[in-house]
């Protein structure tokens, strides 16, 4: 054999055990990177934001951390998910770490409900479509009537017959719009029960009427301009059926 011929074996076994010595130090550095993580950055506190309703100690619990657990170790999809099944009340969750041995947890809650009376029983829903709890007596919370709730269960969206899904995509437009535009305190009931037209009746003074698949952000707005009008002893119905002329009868 030459010279030549054995360099180049020598090269090639060099360059294999190279890879090997390579591949044998990443696997150090990422076991030795596993085991800090594994003995530090331990759940020391549960930091809850934005919470009303529930404790911050129903929230930790609710997500499944106790403390000592592995800060990097816990899966933030499986938080929320957990969150949003146990606590219906919570809409929003923003999970994050803050080193070393914090867990910040910050919700945001559903404040506005409507009610459905159905066989007995008083389903609550928020304006985002989900049920969130059942209650012997509705008490002051708006209702909504003139729709049947299809097999309603808590933590369930609120689903309606095939036939009249126009109302419940309507519904859930108006729920929405009435949220974003901070007007949710004057509702005082949502009528479905008319085919032709959604009514809401508007604090204690008067019955609107609108369009069912309307632009709900532009006819709230009508509604308020129409309200700053009229004088504070009118009460009647606004007509917003009529697109871009609102309308308003007096009793």
């Amino acid at each position: 054999m030459t010279i030549a011929g054995r360099h180049g074996r020598n090269r090639r076994r060099g360059s294999r055990f190279g890879v090997l010595y390579k591949l044998l130090t990443l696997v150090v550095v990422c076991a030795a990177a596993v085991l800090a993580l594994t003995l530090f950055f331990k759940v020391e506190t549960v930091e809850v934001t934005g919470n009303s309703r529930y404790s911050a100690q129903e929230i930790q619990d609710a997500c499944g951390v106790s403390l000592g657990d592995n800060l990097y170790l816990l899966s933030k999809p499986d938080m929320v998910a957990r969150l949003h099944r146990q606590l219906p009340y919570i809409d929003e969750v923003r999970i994050t770490r803050r080193l070393p041995d914090t867990l910040c947890v910050q919700v945001t809650e559903f404040t506005t409900v409507y009610a459905v009376e159905q066989e007995g029983t008083v389903w609550l829903l928020t304006s985002g479509g989900k049920i969130v709890e059942t209650v012997s007596s509705r008490g002051d919370v708006p209702l909504i009537d003139g729709c049947e709730l299809l097999a309603p269960s808590l933590g369930g969206e609120v689903s309606f017959a095939l036939e009249v899904q126009n109302r419940q995509e309507s519904l859930l437009a108006l729920l929405e719009a009435l949220e974003s535009a901070e007007l949710t305190e004057g509702v005082r009931a949502i009528h479905l029960g008319d085919p032709a037209v959604l009514t809401m009746d508007y604090t204690e003074r008067f019955t609107v009427e609108m369009p069912y698949g309307g632009e709900y952000p532009r006819l709230l707005r009508y509604l308020t301009l129409v309200i700053d009008e009229l004088e504070t002893n009118l009460t009647g119905v606004i007509d917003l059926t009529r697109d871009g002329e609102p309308h308003f009868r007096p009793n």
